[in-house]
């Protein structure tokens, strides 16, 4: 059994693995930074005093980030394209923050306060949104 898995590991879809694991990794703790930096409100201090709706509203934001990037990934044509794609997907996540901003007026002190109908109001549209984005960027061939 052993050397049978050894044969169907192949070495070269390891290092692929490794390197697009890698880099998905990277774009999405970087996607988190960048998201808790440009959101008003401190999403970890919130979370650390178990602020529920702040992390529902953050949690909302990675699934709609991840739900396009695991899209691009299937699709890439190597890495550069990966980032590219995954780039653009970012910021249309930040767009849609902004957007549920304008459309909740005080999203972030509302979520910052613990409100759980702001919170899963903003969560749902960062994963409607990344599900769109997801669709939108499958080819079509």
């Amino acid at each position: 059994m052993l050397e049978a898995l050894r044969h169907s590991i192949n070495a070269q879809a390891f290092i692929a693995f490794t390197l697009y694991i890698g880099l998905a990794l990277v774009l999405f703790w970087l996607f988190q930074f960048i998201y808790t930096r440009l959101t008003p409100h401190r999403e970890f201090a919130l979370i650390r005093d178990n602020n529920s709706a702040a992390a529902v509203a953050l949690g909302g934001a990675l699934i709609g980030f991840s739900l396009p990037a695991s899209n691009i990934i299937t699709y890439s044509i190597g890495l550069l394209d990966v980032v590219i794609w995954v780039m653009i997907g970012a910021v249309v996540q930040l767009l849609a923050f902004s957007i549920a901003s304008w459309v909740l007026k005080g999203l972030a002190a509302r979520i910052a306060k613990g409100e759980m109908a702001a919170a899963i109001y903003a969560a749902a549209v960062a994963i409607s949104v990344g599900l769109l984005n997801s669709a939108c960027m499958t080819p079509s061939v």
